[in-house]
């Protein structure tokens, strides 16, 4: 018999138990917009309703995303100074079965598709073309990237931009000069001030990095803020910091700190998990792991209890949103198989890693996964349909005031 389903709101207040109220209540804010932001912020939920569900193909365990929706893909420069465009947020990576993050995805499609009207005949053959293009990625069992030389349609667009962009214009829209030394522009939206006791802590800790790393010009410390940014992340911990890089004002880095947390994911198959040192070195391993290049300045730090992922901060517009209403259908299609890849190509590099399923394993799921993708498609669509109903549930509650802070 399956567990009963949680209580919508004292799972939610439950999950976000302990945040700092100031962005918690721009996440509660941003939940209350539409589904897709619901479902994006609200994974434990999502997870402990998929764990009810009983799924139409058994699939070996693989490093997974763990978060895996139409917003977490997106276009950045890697340790190596180029360019590509690949899953980007690993806060809830674990070993779990590879199909929890292809359901995720294809019920993000549903549901985002629902949210700007691209109605569900079109919906569903984006995940069927998301599905198919996965599977036969898998079946190759070689990962590739996805960069400038492959890339087509709006992702090459998009990476095309980001190699002709200019980095000073867009430091410049990010920080101020104030007697020729920069400042984050604080503009209430994105950056907030910090307190004296948060600036020093941000800074302690970098210092801890710039000794490790040897980099200690680098790494010195100009400017904190908190930052905005992401959903379902708002209340945790997270700064943008402006640092020295390779020299003032002009050559200035800014740099994103975020605190990480134990995954939903894992929790559910907590037998399986490795042991981490602590939640950020989860993240960063995952992600170096299934990212075909790494994001520039990856790093792990901590200062027990808590832990915190840092990297060089990625500007949040350098994403090709599915839910668009913009693209057209060729675009959207080819964007679909697109992603379908990039899931695939993680899942391999995982393979064989710390209890994940070997790559001829994959191999076999994903050719089961393809003779069973209207049944995974429907999941996804009864998934699609929970989230809807939650989020409406919700919507009610946070109009009562039951999510006040």
């Amino acid at each position: 018999m399956s567990p009963p389903s949680p209580d919508v709101v004292s799972q939610i207040l439950a999950a976000n138990a302990g945040r700092e109220p100031e962005r918690l209540a721009l996440k509660y804010a941003a939940m209350r917009r539409d589904a897709f932001a619901f479902l994006r912020a609200s994974a434990d939920l999502f997870y402990q309703r998929l764990a009810e569900c009983l799924l139409p193909v058994a699939t070996p365990s693989a490093w997974i995303c763990g978060d895996l929706h139409l917003e977490n893909f997106g276009s950045y420069k890697g340790d190596d100074g180029l360019v590509y465009f690949d899953l980007n947020d690993f806060d809830n990576a674990a070993l779990a079965p590879l199909s929890w993050d292809i359901v995720r995805l294809l019920a993000s499609i549903l549901v985002a598709g629902d949210s700007v009207g691209l109605g569900h005949p079109i919906a569903r053959t984006l995940c069927d073309d998301t599905l198919c293009s996965y599977a036969a990625e898998v079946c190759t069992g070689h990962p590739r990237v996805m960069d400038r030389n492959v890339a087509r349609g709006p992702i090459a667009v998009l990476l095309d931009d980001l190699h002709h962009r200019s980095r000073l214009v867009w430091l410049n829209s990010k920080t101020e000069l104030v007697h020729d030394k920069r400042r984050i522009r604080l503009d209430g939206s994105h950056a907030l001030p910090v307190t004296p006791t948060q600036r020093a802590f941000v800074t302690g800790l970098m210092n801890e990095l710039a000794v490790d790393s040897g980099e200690s010009t680098f790494y010195r410390v100009l400017d904190v803020a908190r930052r905005v940014a992401g959903t379902g992340s708002l209340g945790l911990e997270r700064y943008v910091i402006l640092v020295e890089g390779k020299g003032s004002p002009d050559h200035n880095r800014l740099l994103d700190l975020k605190e990480a947390v134990a995954s939903p994911v894992g929790a559910q198959f907590a037998s399986a998990q490795p042991q981490w040192v602590n939640e950020a070195q989860r993240v960063v391993t995952v992600q170096r792991r299934l990212q075909g290049v790494s994001m520039a300045l990856l790093h792990d730090l901590q200062r027990p209890p808590r832990s915190y992922v840092l990297h060089a901060l990625q500007p949040t517009e350098d994403r090709v949103a599915l839910a668009s209403r913009h693209l057209s259908r060729t675009s959207l299609e080819q964007l679909a198989a697109d992603m379908g890849k990039l899931v695939a190509w993680a899942h391999l590099r995982g393979g064989g890693r710390q209890g994940a399923a070997s790559v001829d394993e994959m191999i076999d799921a994903g050719r089961s996964m393809s003779r069973s993708r209207d049944d995974l498609i429907e999941v996804a669509e009864t998934c699609a349909r929970q989230v809807t109903s939650d989020w409406k549930t919700f919507c009610t509650a946070y109009d009562a005031g039951a999510f006040a802070l």
